[in-house]
């Protein structure tokens, strides 16, 4: 004797069942179907967005600080409140060489809106002063090229690294490097073409800059040994906040201001806004899982309501197929069978749709940098119509328990 899995007529009876009640089967299904695409877009939108708003941070090394001189808020030394002070290189050496756990430290110097010109063309643009090792912070895209140097910086070279925006504005389709232009009358070779692909904006964005060597700056623009500020990078193991008191004690020694005066000295632990948005992705991950898991109980629930309901139609059918001979596990295999078709066509359904979401949300997002993972694995897939799949079925076991204690004489009294 077949069994009803394997019965093909089984499986008839099972499709002119589903269709013989076409309204309640379809909400069942769109439940289903729904529940499924909603927890298969959760799961693999989430992961996209995460690497949407990464992006915004690429290229940028986490452990890193900001700092500049502010004004004193408490009067010091003849100096009174209010009074300004200021950084400079050698003080940018001595927290290098005093405080351990600082990978690097780099000086900040910039000036906005200064007018760069090659020939007949020119641009605004603004001129930062930076060394090799700022990108070991903020690594940029070389599009041609190179970065400033070690040499460069020490030897005082006039080259310069142009954005990628300054390039086209002075030079179009034509490549730039092994040029001249000209900044405040004073020409630089340029030697390299950069972007970056984070949004940072750090004295400004590095496609709307020319970069030239720090100590080169320094001379040209006549700062002396004065800079703007620091970017420092700290080991891993080392907050940047935890080293504040010591760069503090430094810096207010040497440029008479109170210890006490926290106010005075500008400083930014950029990894704890990491750390913010790592803790908004565990979020956003819970949160999907929520919504995931109570799509999924709604659609359990649906699948154990309409084998309630088959049950209850077909009680008088049921008591029939025992009365000449059916066996309990035939009865329970046909409405189980019933719900599990159900809900794999429906799951299957929505991991389709699921799927087709994701892949438009990804090409939408896709930019020359990166492309977002707004994409379910097949592993993923297969889990989530499985789950639906196996709790379905267990949804169906009670209804299913009941039609197989149906006996025969009652059933046959009970009305259609």
């Amino acid at each position: 004797m077949k069994t009803a899995i394997f019965d093909i007529e089984n499986w008839r009876e099972i499709g002119m069942t589903l269709a013989k009640n076409k309204t309640r089967t379809f909400l069942t299904a769109f439940g289903i179907f729904w529940g499924t695409a909603m927890l298969a877009m959760l799961w693999g939108g989430a992961h996209g967005l995460e690497d949407l708003i990464r992006r915004n941070f690429d290229g940028f090394a986490t452990n890193t600080a900001i700092m500049q001189p502010g004004r004193r808020t408490i009067s010091c030394k003849g100096f009174n409140k209010g009074s300004s002070w200021n950084m400079t290189y050698t003080d940018i050496d001595n927290i290098r060489n005093t405080i351990v756990g600082i990978k690097t430290i780099v000086p900040r110097m910039n000036k906005h809106g200064l007018t760069v010109s090659h020939g007949t063309k020119s641009t605004s643009a603004t001129i930062n002063g930076e060394s090799s090792e700022y990108c070991q912070i903020l690594e940029p895209t070389i599009y041609e090229g190179r970065f400033i140097n070690e040499s460069d910086d020490r030897e005082e070279r006039k080259v310069c690294v142009i954005g990628k925006r300054v390039a086209n504005d002075l030079f179009g389709v034509g490549s730039p490097i092994g040029e001249y232009v000209s900044l405040g009358g004073i020409y630089y070779k340029v030697v390299g073409v950069a972007g970056q692909t984070s949004d940072i904006n750090i004295g400004g964005k590095i496609d709307e800059s020319v970069i030239i060597p720090a100590k080169t700056m320094m001379r040209t623009f006549n700062l002396g040994d004065k800079v703007d500020g620091a970017l420092m990078l700290v080991d891993d193991n080392v907050k940047p906040s935890y080293l504040l008191p010591q760069i503090e004690r430094i810096l207010f020694r040497n440029h008479a201001v109170d210890i006490d005066d926290h106010n005075a000295l500008f400083f930014f632990d950029i990894s704890e806004q990491f750390a913010m948005v790592d803790n908004l992705f565990i979020g956003i991950s819970l949160l999907a899982l929520f919504v995931g898991c109570g799509s999924l109980l709604a659609g359990i629930i649906e699948v154990g309501n309409i084998m309630w309901v088959i049950v209850k139609e077909r009680t008088q059918e049921i008591g029939v197929r025992r009365a000449i001979g059916a066996k309990p596990i035939d009865i329970t295999t046909q409405i189980l069978s019933e719900g599990v078709v159900l809900t794999f066509i429906a799951g299957f359904a929505g991991i389709t749709f699921a799927v087709a979401a994701l892949h438009v949300a990804q090409i939408l997002t896709t930019n020359e940098v990166s492309t977002p993972a707004f994409q379910l694995s097949f592993r993923q897939a297969v889990m989530i119509v499985s789950t639906f799949v196996i709790f379905g079925t267990m949804a169906g076991l009670i209804p299913a328990r009941k039609a197989m204690k149906i006996k025969p004489v009652e059933a046959m009294r009970e009305n259609n």
